[in-house]
């Protein structure tokens, strides 16, 4: 049985238990203080298996504690939050297994973005979409790759391969990358998503090189940014109150074309001294309920909110 907001009744309760057991992956602790739309989609979130069923890739750059769906499940409760994307994280290269599996558990109210190879078979690809794989994402960031003509090809490879299928083509990658792919965006027979902001810094200011880019692109309605992991672009915690004018920027940009995260369960994927890859990474402790309240600073309008949070998702990720 569903709730009303269409989380599993069973899958709340064992996230409340296993919470309160010995969940790693942070819970809000703030209430959300706006009328959450229903439908109400979390863009951006990562599920990390029993790393006995689902290994982590041996070329990882870190390694993160774990993130059950039963902890996403109590998590999207508290946020009054029905759908969720759960994209596959680097720490598994182009194994979708995990993400598959927290994608089932939620059912219908669940779709995917994967991580693919040269070995990944058009038929495989026709099964993932049948599983609720919407598009696949290149990691540029966490690898720390920053040349654009490697950027560039790996970005038109994607593309060649998702035009058949309409799938989209999500990267997470800093502003430079992003002016550097900008032509190529705008001629893609394919959407974009730049998640985490498109990589800027806040500290920077809004006419930091490639802003103006980001905001271009999402005007032109060739591209979606996620406005997610602001923790990632700002250090002013815990309401990183230096992204407002990002936010509002992009969004008067082009409110059809952004959808909202929570990056949950925060992974730290930054390089700490002296931390192998193959140690654990402590997850971020972040309160999500205070980051959902942002939203409403960012878009004080109801209906904005709701394209946001609803119309656009489902658009994007066929809801």
């Amino acid at each position: 049985m569903l709730s009303r907001r269409g989380v599993p009744f069973a899958s709340l309760a064992a996230g409340a238990a296993m919470t309160k057991a010995h969940a790693r992956a942070s819970q809000p602790a703030t209430p959300v203080n706006f009328e959450v739309p229903l439908h109400a989609c979390d863009c951006h979130t990562h599920i990390h298996g029993d790393v006995e069923k689902f290994p982590f890739s041996a070329g990882r750059v870190y390694t993160p504690e774990p993130a059950s769906p039963d902890e996403m499940a109590a998590l999207h409760k508290a946020l009054h939050i029905e759908r969720v994307v759960i994209v596959t994280p680097s720490v598994y290269g182009a194994d979708n297994s995990s993400t598959l599996f927290g994608m089932k558990a939620r059912g219908a109210t669940a779709r995917g973005v994967a991580v693919i190879d040269d070995k990944t078979t058009e038929a495989r690809l026709d099964t993932m979409q049948l599983e609720g794989f919407r598009g696949i994402r290149i990691n540029l960031a966490t690898g720390g790759i920053s040349d654009p003509d490697v950027g560039r090809a790996r970005f038109t490879a994607a593309v060649e391969r998702m035009k058949a299928r309409g799938w989209h083509v999500q990267l997470y990658t800093t502003l430079p990358m992003i002016s550097a792919i900008k032509e190529l965006v705008l001629a893609a027979p394919v959407p974009a998503v730049f998640d985490h902001f498109g990589g800027l810094e806040a500290s920077l200011g809004l006419e930091q090189p490639g802003f103006a880019d980001l905001v271009a692109l999402v005007k032109s309605g060739k591209a979606y940014v996620k406005l997610s992991g602001a923790y990632r672009s700002s250090k002013l915690a815990p309401d990183y109150q230096d992204m407002v004018p990002y936010a509002r920027a992009l969004i008067a940009a082009n409110a059809d074309r952004v959808v909202w995260g929570t990056d949950w369960p925060h992974p730290d994927s930054s390089h700490a001294e002296g931390r192998k890859p193959t140690d654990i990474a402590p997850l971020y402790q972040i309160d999500d309920g205070r980051l959902l309240n942002q939203l409403p600073v960012w878009a004080p309008d109801a209906d904005v909110r709701k394209k946001i949070l609803v119309d656009n998702p489902a658009r994007l990720y066929g809801f």
